[in-house]
């Protein structure tokens, strides 16, 4: 629900930003959003019964910098009840970046957000036991493996 909310209300976001190529051509070209271990990769399972990972939980220090994949602006900027601190840019054509269980969030809703810009400083928000970013895309509401998008 959250996600189609946040589609139909910022969805005059044009699929370039400035002079960047759109989102779905960057595929495999994007940084991660921090530096780390990958504790859980997408669709592994979770912890609690037969839930899968629908993004990937980044091992990093308390602290350390969340950057933004790609340019685009802040849909969502909260606290998420299983996700802690949790930032979403709309990088247009239905395209969606999530970065939960942050210690802080640096950007408000509406803020247009440049790639590589930090967004963020990770955390253990949410109930984690130790410092994670959980990272994870979407396309038109439906989960995408963030590695086949990250180099």
């Amino acid at each position: 629900a959250l996600v189609q909310s946040l589609q139909e209300m910022l969805a005059d976001i044009p699929a370039a930003i400035g002079d960047q190529r759109p989102f779905r051509e960057r595929k495999g070209a994007l940084d991660w959003p921090t530096r780390g271990s990958l504790l859980a990769g997408y669709g592994t399972r979770r912890a609690v019964g037969d839930l899968r990972w629908k993004g990937v939980l980044i091992g990093a220090p308390e602290g350390a910098d969340v950057r933004v994949v790609s340019g685009g602006r802040v849909a969502f900027s909260d606290w998420l009840r299983g996700f802690g601190m949790m930032i979403v840019i709309d990088h247009g054509d239905g395209y969606l970046s999530f970065y939960g269980h942050n210690e802080a969030i640096l950007k408000e809703v509406g803020e247009w957000v440049a790639a590589s810009e930090v967004i963020a400083l990770s955390g253990n928000s949410g109930g984690r036991s130790r410092p994670v970013l959980y990272f994870a895309i979407r396309h038109n509401g439906e989960p995408i493996d963030p590695a086949r998008w990250c180099g």
